[in-house]
This record gives C-alpha cells, sequence and structure tokens, in this order.
C-alpha cells in the first residue's frame, strides 16, 4: 500500500486495510463517539477482543468526546479489561486510529452517510498524528473521573428542544408543556450546566451527548 492512501465508505476500508489493525505493541483511538470505527471495531464480542489484545501485551488507549457517554456500561467495560478511556470536552478536529505508530487511519466527516479513510503509512505524517493524540490524552480526563453533570430524562428533552431552532411555544407544545412550565425547566437546565445563555446551555448539553 501507498505511504497515503485515501479509502471510500467502511466496506473499501475493511477489505484494503483490515489487516492493519492487527496492533503487536500499542493501539490508540481518537473518536466522537464509538460509532466512528464501527466496521472495524464490530461491537459484537468487543470486551472480550480488547481481554485478548491487552493479555497479549498491547496497549491500548481511547479518548472521545463526551457524547460517547451514552454507552456508560460499555465504556467501563472496556476500562475494566484494561482498555484505557478518557472523555475530552474539546471536539474532535481529526477522529484517529494508530497502530503501533506506524500506521495511522483517519476517519473524515460523513458525505451523504459515507466517510472517506486516510490510510497514513508516511512515518513523518503518523508521527505527528501521534504527538497531536498524545495531547488529546493528556487534556482529557479518566472515564471514572469525568465530573459532567448528569442530565435526567427531563433535562435531556429540553436540551433537545434548546438545540432544535423551534419558538418556546412549539417546544412547549410538543413536550406537552405549559410555555410558563417550559420556560421555568430551561432556567432549571442552564443553572445544572452553569450557562450564561440559552445557547451556551445547548452546547454544554450537546458536550455531554444530548442531540
Amino acid at each position: 500500500m501507498d505511504q497515503v492512501v485515501v479509502l471510500h465508505g467502511e466496506r473499501e476500508l475493511v477489505a484494503r486495510a483490515q489487516h492493519l489493525f492487527m496492533a503487536e505493541h500499542e493501539f490508540t483511538c481518537a473518536a466522537r463517539d464509538m460509532a466512528t470505527w464501527g466496521a472495524m471495531e464490530v461491537r459484537a464480542g468487543l470486551i472480550e477482543r480488547m481481554r485478548r489484545r491487552i493479555s497479549s501485551g498491547v496497549r491500548v488507549r481511547k479518548v472521545y468526546n463526551p457524547e460517547v457517554l451514552s454507552e456508560a456500561a460499555e465504556l467501563t467495560q472496556l476500562a475494566g479489561v484494561g482498555v484505557g478511556i478518557r472523555i475530552c470536552r474539546t471536539p474532535m478536529s481529526h477522529e484517529t486510529i494508530i497502530i503501533d505508530r506506524k500506521v495511522a487511519i483517519t476517519a473524515g466527516p460523513p458525505v451523504d452517510g459515507v466517510r472517506n479513510y486516510a490510510v497514513v503509512q508516511a512515518p513523518e505524517v503518523v508521527a505527528g498524528l501521534a504527538m497531536l493524540f498524545e495531547a488529546t490524552w493528556d487534556s482529557g480526563v479518566d472515564l471514572g473521573e469525568f465530573d459532567g453533570p448528569a442530565l435526567d430524562e427531563r433535562n435531556r428533552e429540553v436540551a433537545q428542544m434548546l438545540g432544535s431552532g423551534l419558538t418556546d411555544e412549539a417546544s412547549a407544545r410538543k413536550l406537552g408543556l405549559s410555555l410558563r412550565t417550559y420556560r421555568r425547566r430551561v432556567a432549571e437546565l442552564m443553572e445544572l450546566l452553569a450557562a450564561d445563555s440559552r445557547f451556551q446551555a445547548g452546547l454544554r448539553a450537546r458536550d455531554l451527548g444530548v442531540r
């Protein structure tokens, strides 16, 4: 394979690059959520595969944005078998897997539901991406120590309305609330998230995985 190859979609990624995912020493992953690498990190049997990978001496570290906390139970299981997991509030500019510091695979944003993946084996570029990963890892917080406020179902519904672009009246109707009750809930959410504005509250709720 050339030093940099762009693959179109998960099917081509699996067909041409799956063998590159077999780490011998180190496997690192930076992603917004657990779906980014869904084709390569098949969920069925993931915990046991990670257990075997770590028991063979491979160091595995993964850093995610807070959106991943919707999968908290699975993350806890992964951490339990030895996967290092950190949460980083800063949105990922690049979603990247690095294998043995020899190969890096970056995921582009979906276009019409399809991602392009760049498979990089140029040593200087892989080294640069590894440095970016380390900086992101250092800025993250261990899964067990992440102290983002827990949003209950009520708060999540209100947060979703803040990001919908609907008026207060339309949002209240959609949730089956009076306008007064809806606005009170918005104020409670802003206080919970220590937000100075509705816009800021919406951003902070998004960081916690509310879409």
